[in-house]
């Protein structure tokens, strides 16, 4: 990594908060993150001033819509670029195409993976696009 890739992550389950955090740091990356407990504003607010090269998104968040944020992101200029990583218990498929017509670059259900083989994904993701 030629500089220190950020990654911002919006998500309400501590113990999945934790594990992400500890297995993206261990990999080098600058992490925050947002239990989903503020407003989709203050949210979007929290993304801009950190610009993330990255944004992982679980859909289903105590006070926001998580559609209506990823829309909000998708519809800024300033946050539009940046890649959305869904990870939700959402498994239906309408969700994911939902999700996809939104904006979301990627979709992922959480009972699917184990934290540690979604992080590895993810990384697999990441090191695609420094290929472009």
């Amino acid at each position: 990594m030629d500089k220190c890739e950020k990654i911002y992550i919006i998500e309400d389950d501590a113990n999945i908060m934790a594990g992400l955090l500890a297995n993206f740091r261990i990999q080098g990356f600058e992490i925050n993150g947002h239990g989903g407990y503020s407003s989709k504003e203050s949210i979007l607010n929290e993304i801009l001033a950190y610009q993330p090269d990255y944004i992982i998104l679980d859909l289903i968040l105590p006070k926001v819509d998580g559609f209506k944020l990823l829309h909000d992101i998708k519809a800024n200029d300033f946050s539009n670029n940046i890649p959305v990583i869904i990870f939700t218990d959402f498994s239906e498929k309408d969700f994911k195409t939902r999700s996809l017509q939104i904006g979301a670059d990627y979709f992922f259900v959480k009972t699917d993976f184990q934290t540690d083989v979604f992080v590895e994904k993810v990384l697999k993701i990441i090191e695609n696009r420094r290929k472009l």
